[in-house]
């Protein structure tokens, strides 16, 4: 019982469903085979650094529907810079990690200074971003594709593989394993909960609110950056149309993972295994042979599954308290 009262519980019980059903289907198809598990870790890696990113983010009772643009001007960047311009490589990763500095404080000033719900600012800052990627693409250099190579030490870093996995992964692993460091061990940890918990009695506790929701939305933007740089590297092209839907593809994940919607609650390795989860279930239906239009339907019942099950696991450890 004690197993079952912590964040991630549903979302481990998930994912063990969902690897069990396509190994049942698909095991024997190179779903299990290192190239099949070096594609659904991948996959599930490029959602979950955004995943972890906005679950944090929850946790502390706001929302980022900007990500999938922000990715896009992260890439955008990276392809203008070198790809068209000839900057040097790094320059041009530098300059676009900035810009999702600016663009997180951007989001988390107007959220605190003015009151308005995320979901509506974010919205606002998705189109905005989008139109000027579009806009400043086609004034500067004519066309909405550029391509861009990257080499060295940054392909490996971004781009690299070892036998079938692929650079994300670790840095999938690697910023979950320091997210949940600061959620279980810092101060700045509770504040996140206790900001997202109860935001009028953590002011009153003394909790810096308003430092914690600009950090997780500089947080967020940050990650979908990198997430652009890497998709970046791994195809040596880049697109004004990336990053569609990657927003909610990583709300998905968050709340498949077991962080409520509501705030205040969630963990780092509880939106780990959402994403796990949702890599499985992205490329599970492409190794069964199964037609893949199936997938936004498997994936809105895992989904509803995810929040049900989340929501009564929640019941069941406030009623035994």
């Amino acid at each position: 019982m004690a197993l079952l009262r912590r964040p991630e519980a549903g979302a481990v019980i998930g994912t063990v469903v969902v690897f069990a059903f396509f190994v049942g289907f698909a095991g024997g198809k190179g779903f299990l085979g290192f190239q099949g598990v070096g594609n659904w870790l991948g996959n599930a890696a490029e959602i979950g650094i955004g995943a972890l990113a906005v679950g944090v983010l929850i946790i502390a009772g706001e929302f980022d529907l900007s990500m999938g643009s922000v990715l896009a001007v992260g890439a955008l960047t990276v392809g203008l810079c070198t790809g068209y311009y000839h900057w040097p490589l790094w320059a041009s990763i530098a300059l676009a990690l900035a810009l999702g500095v600016i663009i997180g404080l951007f989001n988390g000033l107007i959220v605190v200074r003015t009151g308005l719900h995320s979901f509506l600012v974010t919205l606002a800052t998705q189109f905005l971003l989008y139109g000027a990627m579009l806009g400043f693409a086609r004034l500067l250099t004519g066309q909405t594709t550029l391509i861009v190579t990257f080499t060295g030490a940054a392909r490996v870093l971004f781009a690299g593989t070892w036998d079938y996995f692929p650079a994300e992964v670790a840095w999938w692993l690697g910023l979950t394993a320091l997210v949940t460091w600061v959620l279980s061990k810092t101060v700045f940890g509770n504040w996140i909960y206790a900001t997202g918990g109860n935001l009028r009695t953590a002011r009153m506790a003394g909790v810096k609110t308003a430092q914690v929701k600009i950090s997780c939305f500089v947080f967020t933007a940050v990650a979908s950056v990198l997430v652009g740089i890497i998709e970046t590297a791994q195809t040596s092209t880049v697109s004004v149309e990336q990053g569609q839907l990657y927003e909610f593809e990583v709300i998905i994940a968050a709340v498949v993972g077991g962080v409520l919607m509501t705030g205040g609650y969630g963990s780092a390795i509880g939106v780990l295994f959402g994403s796990l989860t949702y890599g499985i279930a992205d490329l599970g239906i492409f190794y069964t042979g199964w037609n893949t239009d199936w997938f936004q339907a498997f994936l809105g019942g895992l989904l509803l599954v995810a929040v049900l099950s989340n929501s009564w696991l929640r019941r069941k450890m406030l009623s035994t308290r």
